[in-house]
């Protein structure tokens, strides 16, 4: 087994259940080279795809890092399109073609939901009593489209036993948008407003980080964990698109341990 160190990743801090395990991948650790050093995990980005696969093979030896269990996690991978189509993930195997879709959720021990994120918010979410857990990559148009209220839909859970951890993700002071995103967010939730700063004429700083606390509240989530990381801010340990336009994704995964 290759030796890891614990630096490139980031293992979420917040009171889950002891069954739920939980990690957020940085760009550290890999052999992805170029704009996608090192630890890029995604294969539509221009990577060599060798490297890809290594670096998938690294991360589900992380998975054992942070677990109890003796066989790593089997990770279900998507084809994300920033809309709201949620799938379960223990019905898709690392082999499969990825489905198209922006969340994953699961009951299944050792099936892992995944997103992946380069300035998009990824939030993860799981019960109270540990039993159901999933993963939603929400940037500002899958929020605005509704990709939590559909994630925790297919969880199947009271949404007050719900708790959430929002992984790296542009920061406020980063996240520059124009009048048409403020006003689309507005007219469908008008306490939007609140997460929109003025930032010259038509421009507008967006905070993701409060958008989706936003709609997790109004969901009656109420423990909300994580939010305080910038992607574009940190160039040393986050990839991101804003950025630097061509780079690699993080990971940002959560699952039921076998052990």
């Amino acid at each position: 087994m290759t030796t890891l160190n614990s630096s490139a990743w980031i293992v979420p801090d917040w009171p889950a259940p002891p069954k739920v395990r939980s990690l957020i991948t940085t760009r550290v650790g890999g052999v992805s080279r170029g704009v996608y050093s090192s630890f890029n995990l995604a294969l539509h980005v221009g990577d060599d795809s060798s490297s890809v696969e290594t670096n998938r093979a690294r991360l589900r030896e992380m998975t054992l890092s942070v677990s109890d269990a003796q066989v790593a996690c089997a990770p279900c991978w998507l084809n994300q399109v920033h809309g709201t189509r949620v799938v379960d993930a223990s019905i898709w195997t690392a082999d499969d073609q990825a489905p198209e879709a922006d969340a994953a959720y699961t009951r299944q021990a050792g099936s892992a939901c995944v997103v992946m994120t380069a300035d998009c918010l990824p939030v993860l979410l799981c019960d109270e009593a540990g039993s159901v857990v999933a993963a939603a990559h929400a940037g500002w148009r899958g929020l605005l489209a509704g990709v939590l209220e559909s994630s925790i839909g297919a969880m199947g859970q009271a949404n007050g036993k719900l708790m959430a951890y929002l992984g790296p993700a542009i920061g406020p002071q980063a996240f520059e948008v124009g009048g048409e995103v403020r006003s689309a967010f507005v007219a469908k939730h008008a306490h939007s407003a609140a997460a929109f700063k003025p930032c010259g004429q038509e421009k507008w700083l967006a905070d993701i980080y409060l958008l989706a606390r936003q709609r997790l509240e109004a969901l009656g989530v109420e423990e909300i964990f994580g939010g305080s990381f910038c992607t574009v801010g940190d160039a040393d340990r986050f990839f991101s698109y804003r950025r630097d336009r061509q780079t690699g994704r993080m990971v940002s995964m959560i699952w039921l341990d076998r052990g």
